[in-house]
């Protein structure tokens, strides 16, 4: 697929589809690397992985109880007891070692090993023991509350395969099967480019006309969600020579510019990454977040993220998540739960155009809370989540089901919302 290169300004304007295929198209999972087993919790597998050895790798017990000869309890009832000498004890960690002769039991515990001699375990509820005889009234076939070796895992059986996220369980797992690190798929290094002369760094207070650069704590936040690293970085002035440097820095796989993405006097971005690499979209059919642009550098991707709150989410959201999901081997979906919520009144949109509506959910409906107002950062608050006006449709009627995309990661925090699934956006 070939795609136009120049700058595009925003004398036309991409549809949100062709871009976002684009992305999909060129974003290619990353190499492995290997990680320590206490560590790989939320990352994805870079290999197939087959378990070396048998678990368990010895017959144990499933309860506690007395492990005999099977066959010596037939018969066993309450009115005729089998009686059977106890000759010692198996714990876990700590097996009975002789073998098991006729007319013997030994005590043993759950998850002990099973002593040779032994093919059953009779449940300590069933058995009565007194001056080293138990009495046995309930007869248990051979194999009866035996855990057979490899009743878990086989040895040779491949038990997690490459592109699993790895959940807790699965950790789990691979330390039973005696593995100390696994191959993952590399986690995308990400360097935030945070541009503006009026910007003061996250944790100042607000100063006559600066004000506080908010959309690095937010990418930030984002990029550890869609399982990226963010690399340090500073806030720069609007000189094109220092964002020059820092949009060409070779030691990252995805390039996050915040501000001076548009075409005004102060926004370098878009020029400066075209002499850098390419930029293959600048201008967007969406609001907000029309600003938009999207490109390379030798093959590093680069995003040109706006300076408005709202917008430099809604474009992360867009295009630069899935695309960072993508290449650290994730689904490139949207990461957040969805519902259908009637509209509590109508949405207003434009036929060409993709909107990203930021909603609240009261009583089971959904009002939107604006359309425009890209700076208002406290809205995203405000919402219980985000509707997509997909760009075939003028607007949504009141009373229309829409799906909310939630921002808040529990199910039915705040919003008291049943049934949510995860899923990728959609109108």
């Amino acid at each position: 697929m070939k795609h136009d290169v120049r700058m595009r300004g925003f004398a036309e304007r991409v549809d949100v589809e062709i871009v976002d295929a684009f992305l999909a198209e060129h974003a290619q999972v990353l190499g492995g690397e290997t990680v320590p087993l206490l560590e790989c919790v939320g990352r994805v597998l870079a290999e197939d992985v087959t378990a070396k050895f048998d678990v368990p790798g010895f017959p144990r017990s499933a309860m506690d109880g007395y492990a005999i000869l099977g066959e010596e309890s037939f018969g066993a009832s309450n009115y005729d007891a089998i009686r059977l000498n106890v000759v010692g004890i198996s714990l876990p960690g700590s097996p009975f070692e002789p073998r098991l002769e006729r007319g013997q039991a030994i005590r043993i515990m759950t998850g002990a090993p099973i002593p040779d001699g032994a093919d059953a375990v009779v449940k300590a509820e069933v058995c009565e023991e007194e001056g080293g005889i138990v009495s046995i009234s309930e007869a248990v076939a051979p194999q009866k509350n035996v855990g057979a070796i490899g009743e878990d895992i086989r040895r040779g059986e491949v038990v997690l395969s490459r592109g699993r996220r790895l959940r807790p369980q699965d950790a789990g797992l691979l330390s039973s099967i005696g593995r100390a690190e696994i191959s993952c798929v590399r986690a995308p290094r990400v360097r935030l480019v945070v541009t503006g002369d009026e910007l003061l760094p996250p944790g100042s207070s607000p100063s006559g006309s600066q004000i506080v650069d908010s959309n690095s704590v937010v990418l930030r936040g984002l990029i550890a969600r869609d399982g990226g690293s963010s690399l340090p970085f500073e806030i720069l002035p609007d000189i094109p020579e220092r964002i020059r440097q820092a949009m060409a820095s070779d030691d990252a796989d995805v390039v996050l510019v915040s501000g001076g993405t548009s075409v005004g006097q102060e926004d370098h971005a878009p020029r400066l990454l075209s002499e850098l690499g390419e930029l293959s979209y600048h201008g967007i059919s969406m609001r907000p977040s029309s600003p938009t642009g999207i490109g390379r550098i030798d093959g590093r991707f680069v995003f040109l993220l706006p300076g408005n709150p709202v917008s430099c989410l809604a474009a992360y959201e867009f295009f630069a998540g899935p695309t960072i999901r993508a290449l650290g081997g994730r689904n490139r979906a949207w990461p957040h739960r969805h519902a259908r919520v009637p509209l509590a009144r109508k949405i207003a949109s434009e036929i060409g155009r993709t909107d990203y509506v930021r909603v609240a959910v009261d009583n089971g409906l959904a009002t939107p809370l604006a359309t425009a107002g890209a700076s208002i950062l406290s809205s995203t608050v405000r919402a219980a989540g985000a509707v997509i006006v997909a760009r075939e449709l003028e607007g949504m009627p009141e009373g229309a089901e829409v799906d909310v995309l939630l921002y808040d990661e529990e199910p039915g925090a705040e919003i008291g919302l049943a049934g949510a699934a995860r899923g990728g956006w959609s109108a």
